[in-house]
């Protein structure tokens, strides 16, 4: 029987390697942390310089890091934006503005935004205020290369102010936007594939069909860009035009109540900066969307039934008269004009809308305006 005096006592080494490995992996880490945290804030400092050469100047009332070990994240609370390149200038304010990025990716960056957002010119009052239940973007990429950018808004809310009364502009249950260059370069010839995604949205504003909830999932491609510098969007378009772009709408489809139209196409600019080209919209429900869009207007002397008319008389004489004397057959003449199909099991139409110089029609039937884009 051993001597517990005489038993070999356990040597530390093996615990102290661990003890300094563990060291070495936190001095390591926090060297990690610090060297994404700058990468990260450099990556948005060169964001906020890209901005500013386009007349959109960013501001905090403070500003904080921290996220500390796994993620990177600035806190700027207020958060504002001195728009310099319209006349006249115009200041964005909105409560706070979180960025944030992971320790493996600081080249990501996430941002939230707190609401309400005001808009007014400097020193005047709000103008227009949106606000919303949750706001995020993502942006993928340097300032100088981006590859990708989104925006997600939960229960988004845009009203214009006069004075104490306030007009709501668009609102949605959900909206989002997706953005990614799929060819060239941001530098050279970008092409640029956007997603829009709208979930029982309004827009009475735009037309009166739009003040009616509808959801809508498009996506289109933008043709012609030069490269993604900073600059106005109208100046970006009048390149489009000057380039013989194009807006390349690969699938679109909009639901409004029963009513669901489907479309693709292609459309470019005129000189003028309005829309000319054509979709071919597939529509089931058409008798219910154009009572929306104002029927009594083209009952009206000159008005689009007169259009319509015409075309009916020359499918088959005497048609015509119905829809001059009838405003409520007008959608079943227009449905004759087109071609009868199926869409998701239903009776449904196609037509073409096109888009003369801004002027839109559907059919015969002329349905509103777009303004310029310059």
């Amino acid at each position: 029987m051993s001597h517990p005096l005489l038993m070999p006592r356990r040597r530390p080494w093996p615990l102290i390697l661990v003890l300094v490995g563990l060291a070495v992996l936190a001095v390591g880490w926090c060297g990690l942390w610090f060297y994404a945290s700058g990468v990260a804030q450099k990556t948005l400092a060169g964001w906020f310089e890209r901005e500013a050469k386009a007349g959109r100047i960013y501001s905090c009332g403070s500003q904080s890091i921290n996220g500390f070990p796994f993620r990177i994240e600035l806190h700027c609370d207020p958060a504002t934006m001195e728009w310099r390149s319209g006349q006249p200038t115009v200041l964005l304010k909105t409560a706070g503005l979180l960025v944030a990025a992971q320790i493996y990716q600081p080249s990501l960056l996430i941002s939230e935004f707190t609401g309400p957002l005001t808009m007014a010119e400097p020193g005047g009052p709000p103008q227009f205020i949106a606000d919303w239940k949750l706001l995020q973007s993502s942006v993928r990429g340097g300032p100088v290369l981006p590859e990708r950018a989104s925006i997600a808004i939960d229960e988004p809310l845009f009203d214009r102010v006069a004075g104490s009364a306030r007009e709501t502009l668009f609102k949605a249950a959900h909206a989002e936007v997706h953005g990614r260059i799929v060819e060239g370069s941001a530098a050279d010839n970008p092409i640029i594939d956007l997603v829009l995604r709208l979930a029982s949205a309004t827009a009475p504003s735009i037309n009166p069909l739009a003040g009616l909830p509808f959801d809508a999932d498009i996506t289109f491609r933008l043709r012609g860009l030069k490269d993604f510098s900073p600059k106005p969007w109208p100046d970006r378009f009048r390149e489009i035009q000057a380039a013989g772009g194009r807006i390349d709408v690969s699938h679109a489809r909009v639901q409004q109540g029963e009513s669901i139209a489907i479309a693709t196409g292609s459309l470019g600019l005129t000189a003028s900066g309005r829309l000319d080209g054509q979709l071919l919209v597939t529509v089931a429900g058409l008798e219910r969307l154009l009572p929306a869009l104002g029927l009594e207007r083209l009952t009206a002397p000159g008005g689009g039934v007169d259009r319509v008319a015409g075309a009916l008389d020359r499918l088959a004489p005497g048609l015509g008269n119905i829809a001059r004397n009838n405003a409520s057959s007008i959608a079943a003449g227009i449905g004759l004009l087109g071609e009868q199909t199926q869409l998701e099991g239903r009776r449904a139409v196609v037509l073409p809308l096109r888009f003369t110089d801004g002027n839109m029609f559907l059919g015969a039937v002329p349905v509103g305006q777009v303004s310029p884009l310059f």
